[in-house]
């Protein structure tokens, strides 16, 4: 997930929508579960950080265990460094950026543990900012591992990896060995089991037909360097698997496009019925008509693409549907029209119309989810079964 906030914005900017220039969509929910509160990732690319902890925090009020804000740095440390190691032994093979994967959050809770916000610097706060800003940050970490990666010595320093991590304390601070909270001492891992989140629970779902459906593959996308597998479904049964986990009171981690015209910055994401071109070029009517022989018809705005797996595909293998962005999605709502659509908590702060929330039809849903992360028991029985879970 490696789109940047500010690309994203910008993306954003562009969109025209005929909402924007009248009144905002009225939302009614039809299931809402209980999250934590909306964060800023401001001007990096840690999305999948945010969303994959506002995941796990929200897992943790479902599991009644209480409201807790886990810290983004630790994940994001820790996971850079791995990432930049990984890069290394593949002389480059294997990008690095400030992107990452939903899975990259669990291996870190299960690998590290995890601390709460306050553990460490406030993000940005070591660089005179209020909030993440890579802009100083970026150029000098991918520098570094693009000069040992691609170093043409036939050794590497032993000390690159003691001086990478000097960078990123530099950035993010240094990691806590033990800390207090509420009274009790902590280590990252103890802290982790105190929680008590099941963590060998949680799968990832994804539908694509350049596998078999049933088995799990390696979804070949840059950010998924760690190479995590993901259980492909057919489409209709990975929607299946978000309804039933809305319906049962489970959240999930959404990665997803969030390139297309349809997502905009009225607060909304849908997959608008295509313009289409009947090409009338040398016919009788384009002569008498004058037309350069293009007759151009537009579906209504409130028109949506039928999705299919074939469509699907061709998005993927034709790059038009890429890894931008992660969030959560944690319930239902129906517009004034009485079309469902998917309640999507953001990391971009109080942004937009409805204040860091956005709502994505299931179209959009079918057509631009790349993965999700959910517990197990929010996948259906039957489905379940057929994945052996």
């Amino acid at each position: 997930m490696k789109k940047i906030f500010i690309a994203a914005l910008a993306a954003l900017t562009l969109t025209a929508n005929a909402q924007d220039k009248g009144q905002e969509k009225q939302f009614t929910v039809v299931k809402e579960i209980p999250i934590t509160s909306i964060k800023d990732q401001h001007r990096s690319g840690t999305c999948w950080s945010y969303s994959g902890l506002g995941f796990f925090e929200a897992e943790l009020l479902r599991l009644g265990k209480g409201n807790f804000d886990l810290c983004e740095s630790f994940v994001v440390e820790h996971t850079y460094i791995d990432r930049a190691d990984r890069a290394v032994r593949t002389h480059g093979d294997v990008s690095y950026s400030n992107g990452g994967s939903f899975y990259d959050v669990l291996y870190c809770l299960k690998h590290y543990g995890i601390t709460p916000e306050g553990t460490m610097p406030f993000p940005g706060s070591l660089y005179g900012d209020s909030l993440f800003n890579f802009t100083e940050l970026d150029p000098i970490q991918n520098a570094f591992v693009e000069a040992i990666a691609k170093s043409k010595n036939k050794k590497i320093p032993l000390t690159w990896k003691r001086d990478f991590a000097n960078i990123l304390a530099g950035y993010f601070g240094e990691f806590p060995k033990t800390f207090e909270y509420e009274g009790q001492t902590y280590t990252p891992e103890t802290f982790r089991d105190a929680l008590g989140l099941p963590l060998d629970d949680y799968v990832s779902l994804t539908s694509y037909t350049h596998h078999p459906f049933y088995t799990k593959f390696i979804l070949e996308i840059q950010d998924n360097w760690r190479w995590s597998e993901s259980y492909n479904l057919p489409l209709d049964e990975l929607m299946k698997v978000m309804e039933n986990a809305i319906d049962n009171g489970y959240t999930f981690a959404w990665g997803a496009d969030v390139s297309e015209k349809g997502f905009s910055r009225n607060g909304t994401a849908t997959v608008p019925a295509k313009e289409y071109k009947n090409d009338m070029t040398g016919s009788d009517a384009a002569r008498w008509t004058g037309t350069n022989g293009k007759e151009v018809k537009v579906a209504d705005s409130e028109d949506e693409a039928v999705i299919t797996q074939e469509m699907r595909q061709r998005g993927y293998d034709n790059w038009e549907t890429t890894d931008d962005h992660g969030m959560l999605i944690y319930g239902k709502a129906k517009d004034e029209t009485g079309k469902e659509f998917f309640m999507v908590k953001n990391s971009w702060g109080d942004y937009g119309k409805y204040h860091g929330v956005f709502y994505a039809s299931k179209p959009y849903c079918a057509y631009k989810t790349m993965n999700i992360l959910v517990h197990k028991n929010a996948i259906p029985k039957q489905i379940r079964k057929k994945l052996g879970l």
